[in-house]
């Protein structure tokens, strides 16, 4: 029984708009430690290998700090490390893995799948890995069908992983991307024997596909947005000499990504939202999107936008969904005497008042200056 590990997108040096600061070095700083738990996962199954799908590094433009960590936490990994170029660092002229300091500090057990030639492990018997790696950022075919095209069948005994990047036609319906990977042709190419396991990056979230379950994305390590299913995963294969592949998830992702739709009607909704945001676990490495709806009074708003102000320290990030959202104001308003207004301050909130009771982009404006309005005489009462 053969057992590696299957990963991809690890895309290192990965940043995101939406995390300032610490935020962003942290994530980050989890994508680098995904490489650790990869090699503690390895160690802990007996697994022979990794095969990294692709996109191992943003852009062939990473920094010199994140390639010199990236590649001082390889060393790390006890087994022999397969790196596919993809479409974020292809093997173009600008390659990263051409780059003096990724060749002068690379480890020995951390090798690059640069060619379409079938290459042994030497560590282990009776096994080659077949690449299929990014020329460039805009190939013009089915680059796994030009790999299994161009290498001879498998010699007897020997098992072939093919290691491939990119969309999967039965995933791309518009069928509009010439580099699309042909899903008939890699159901083929098993049937045959011309490979044993199809280990695919570029998807992000965990997904099986064909009749055998022979082809598989293993998903990113660390999630990277809110639509991935099952990100955060490394896959553990095992093949056999007959039969089916038999393959393990573990999540080792550390991140979460939540987008939560709530109907907020009154004081209660907002009890119940507050806990929901509070019940959240580690909240530090959670970016959180909100799609809220209904209607609330002006003074509900205001604590609305006091419970996010006083969560958003929390998260990595408190978002909200703006163009999902319809939040309106109900029509009843506050008595601006209750804020003891007067002068130019009481006619301004009449104005506002009259602003907001209409439709469209000004009106929406309106609102919040209201809401911003009533919060900062509130507080000034205190």
């Amino acid at each position: 029984m053969l057992r590696f590990l299957h990963s991809s997108d690890w895309q290192l040096g990965m940043s995101r708009r939406f995390l300032a600061g610490e935020a962003q070095e942290r994530f980050a700083a989890a994508r680098l430690d995904a490489i650790s738990a990869i090699g503690e996962l390895a160690r802990r199954t007996g697994a022979a290998f990794v095969v990294v799908a692709g996109d191992v590094f943003e852009t062939n433009q990473v920094s010199a700090r994140t390639l010199a960590r990236a590649l001082d936490k390889l060393a790390t990994v006890p087994v022999p490390v397969y790196l596919l170029p993809g479409n974020h660092d292809p093997l173009d002229a600008g390659s990263i893995y051409r780059q003096a300091a990724f060749l002068r500090a690379c480890p020995p057990h951390v090798r690059v799948l640069d060619g379409e030639d079938p290459r042994r492990v030497p560590e282990v018997d009776g096994v080659e890995l077949l690449g299929a790696p990014w020329p460039g950022k805009h190939p013009a075919e089915d680059l796994c069908a030009r790999a299994l095209a161009r290498a001879a069948p498998p010699e007897r005994g020997i098992r072939r992983i093919l290691v491939g990047h990119g969309i999967v036609d039965a995933l791309d319906p518009a069928r509009e991307r010439l580099e699309a990977i042909s899903l008939a042709g890699l159901e083929a190419a098993l049937a045959s024997g011309r490979c044993a396991y199809v280990a695919l990056g570029d998807r992000h979230s965990a997904t099986a596909l064909g009749a055998r379950g022979a082809v598989r994305y293993s998903g990113a390590p660390e999630p990277t947005d809110f639509d991935e299913i099952a990100s955060g995963r490394v896959l553990e294969v095992e093949l056999g000499d007959e039969g089916d592949p038999l393959v393990q998830e573990h999540a080792i992702g550390t991140w979460s990504f939540r987008y939560l739709e709530r109907e907020l009607t009154g004081e209660e909704d907002l009890r119940g939202l507050e806990q929901v945001l509070r019940e959240i676990p580690a909240k530090d490495r959670c970016v959180a999107k909100l799609a809220l709806r209904g209607a609330l009074s002006l003074e509900e708003t205001a604590a609305l936008e006091a419970l996010l102000e006083d969560l958003r320290a929390s998260f990595a990030a408190l978002l909200r969904h703006e163009r999902a959202e319809a939040l309106s104001l109900r029509p009843e308003t506050l008595d601006p005497q209750a804020l003891a207004l007067s002068g130019y301050a009481l006619q301004t909130w009449r104005a506002l008042e009259g602003e907001a009771a209409g439709e469209g982009e000004a009106a929406a404006i309106a609102r919040d200056a209201l809401v911003l309005f009533h919060r900062l005489a509130r507080e000034s009462e205190r």
